[in-house]
């Protein structure tokens, strides 16, 4: 019961807020001012949802009391068919309720990413290892920390996996739409012929929320240690640091041998293993959320092409909002402001 008055609470806030930006836009200084009229617009969007939220229950609460109201005999039976059904969904919508602000804890939290080179052999490697610095650029100038967790490089310098942590406040809001597969044309090094080869990598990002962690049962963890692997050379560890941890309720699997000592790559390795179950029960229950509304609701899934980069063109194109921008080059030195705003924007209103 005090949780609920606390969500009243909250979404009272969210809807007092949502109507003062509805009055700031209609004024004509700030409709002139464009940096500001888009951000209050993104911020409009995002409280929207806690509107329409906060809507719905007042509806059903409005509903069960003039239920409860219904003294007729007669109709007992009906009444209290009709009270249970009101109890379910007032009960779904808590749910749902509760959801909306954890998401608000992922959206300024840390972000785990993970690249991995999909087709093309060692071009797509190499392309993995460009998606790495363009990231690690960005980060560096929104002044975020980066952690490799776990990579597995190629002879070539390119990277079959790459697995780091993006730390800094809203760093999962800001990269959440970088999940997906992404495309890349160009000339290859080795190609003799000059001709354009079509590669991939696929990029995750999980969200990570300090302090939040999903009880793991030391049962249900199989740790392995094994000797790490590299390219060859002097950096080969020769001792058996790596560490493989396996979840064996979910089969989630997650390795670590970046680190010299076996007992950072498990520390390292649980944190990876901590974001992917985080993950995996967030998913869990936006499915069972939007089951009843599928139909209505197109969802995104990460095997879906979401980005192409062009270089004979230096052309980037991000398919999901039909945006095509002539700056591959910049973009690729870390300069992700305006992909990520446009993406904000377009697909945030969907969320």
């Amino acid at each position: 019961m005090e949780k609920s008055s606390s969500y009243k609470e909250k979404l009272q806030e969210i809807e007092k807020r949502y109507q003062e930006i509805l009055q700031l836009i209609q004024d004509p200084e700030v409709f002139q001012d464009v940096p500001r009229y888009v951000s209050l617009s993104q911020e409009l969007a995002t409280l929207k949802k806690g509107v329409q939220l906060k809507e719905r229950w007042e509806r059903i609460e409005k509903s069960l009391l003039e239920t409860r109201e219904l003294e007729d005999e007669s109709l007992k039976e009906l009444v209290e068919e009709e009270l249970s059904k009101l109890k379910e969904e007032e009960s779904s919508l808590l749910e749902e309720i509760k959801a909306y602000f954890s998401s608000g804890e992922e959206e300024e939290g840390n972000a785990i990413v993970e690249i991995r080179a999909g087709t093309g052999g060692g071009e797509a490697a190499l392309f993995a290892r460009d998606l790495f610095r363009m990231y690690a650029r960005f980060a560096e100038k929104q002044k975020w920390k980066v952690e490799i967790m776990n990579s597995h490089p190629t002879g070539l310098g390119g990277f079959k996996e790459i697995v780091f942590a993006v730390e800094g406040k809203g760093a999962w809001k800001t990269l959440k739409y970088e999940s997906g597969v992404h495309r890349v044309q160009r000339v290859p090094a080795t190609e003799s012929g000059g001709r354009i080869h079509t590669s991939t990598a696929t990029v995750a990002v999980l969200p990570e929320i300090q302090g939040k962690e999903i009880k793991v049962k030391p049962e249900d963890l199989r740790i392995e240690a094994f000797r790490a692997s590299g390219p060859g050379g002097q950096y080969v560890n020769v001792t058996d640091s790596a560490v493989r941890i396996v979840h064996l309720p979910t089969g989630i699997m997650v390795t670590c041998q970046d680190e010299r000592s076996q007992h950072q790559n498990k520390a390292k390795a649980l944190r990876v293993l901590q974001a992917k179950l985080q993950d995996a029960e967030r998913r869990r229950q936006e499915e069972a959320l939007a089951r009843e509304r599928r139909e209505q609701i197109k969802h995104g899934e990460r095997s879906e092409k979401v980005r192409t980069y062009n270089f004979p063109q230096n052309r980037i194109t991000d398919h999901r909002i039909n945006l095509t921008m002539h700056n591959l080059k910049d973009v690729l030195e870390g300069n992700l402001e305006q992909l990520i705003s446009s993406l904000q924007e377009r697909l945030g209103h969907e969320d």
